[in-house]
């Protein structure tokens, strides 16, 4: 995956692209747009006019409630796409906002219909990440129902390592995580208090190490069973050999067409 853009890198983790496949989802990302740190990209209500995939940065998707309290759903990395069903939609839903100096690359809707009209391993990819999207929307779920508090951050902060890992950033069990207490308590439903007494039990037992921004996993097999999961729902293991097989025919019958 060396010298592959981001998108590229992740949607290869569900089927092998061809050459021309990777060249043209890096020359979707070249033109790039840049968020200062705090910033909304996108904010509900908004009209929605592209997809876009985050290139550089991290940002998270987020609604504000009546009384001004915030609800994060959803973390964004580089090689996230995001807006794939804009085009379906007359405003936004909800905001997304940047955590640290982020880069983002647009795709026209006219785009994404080409991709998945033209281009089925493509289109199958991006297909595949809609589908971990909402995969990791129900753990949230879950997360918020029925786990403890410490079950909570311990679930977050597992996905957040195994997302980077899939996406070749992270080193082993240890990814620079940008986020504060209270980010971390508004997307786990806990106060900033409650999040700092846990990681700070974490720390006492030697399951994590967090300090200038960087979070090491050390006991991965002792945070899971915490959290009562594993990361089986990010569905990392790539398409099944009947998906890719269709998705092979598909490609040659398009050959044959053209």
């Amino acid at each position: 995956m060396a010298g592959r853009g981001p998108l590229a890198t992740k949607l290869s983790r569900f089927i092998p692209l061809s050459d021309e496949d990777v060249q043209l989802l890096d020359a979707l990302c070249i033109n790039e747009e840049r968020f200062e740190a705090d910033t909304d990209i996108v904010r509900e209500g908004d009209v929605p006019r592209s997809a876009f995939v985050l290139t550089h940065g991290m940002a998270f998707g987020y609604r504000l409630m009546p009384d001004g309290k915030r609800q994060i759903f959803t973390f964004m990395i580089p090689g996230d796409v995001f807006g794939l069903h804009a085009c379906l939609l007359r405003a936004i839903d909800h905001s997304i906002a940047t955590l640290v100096p982020t880069r983002i690359a647009t795709i026209s809707c006219a785009t994404v219909l080409d991709l998945f009209q033209h281009h089925p391993r493509i289109g199958a990819a991006l297909w595949w990440s809609a589908c971990q999207l909402i995969a990791m929307l129900r753990e949230r779920i879950v997360a918020l129902g029925r786990r403890s508090a410490r079950g909570r951050v311990a679930y977050l902060l597992c996905e957040l390592v195994w997302r980077q890992q899939a996406v070749g950033l992270a080193e082993d069990h240890a990814i620079r995580l940008p986020l504060t207490q209270a980010e971390l308590a508004d997307a786990l439903g806990l106060t900033p208090v409650h999040v700092n007494r846990i990681l700070q039990g974490f720390r006492r037992d030697n399951l994590i190490a967090l300090a200038h921004h960087r979070l090491t996993l050390l006991d991965v097999e002792r945070l899971q069973k915490i959290a009562g999961f594993n990361q089986d729902y990010l569905h990392l293991g790539g398409a099944t050999t009947e998906v890719r097989s269709y998705i092979d025919a598909l490609q040659r019958n398009r050959r044959e067409v053209c």
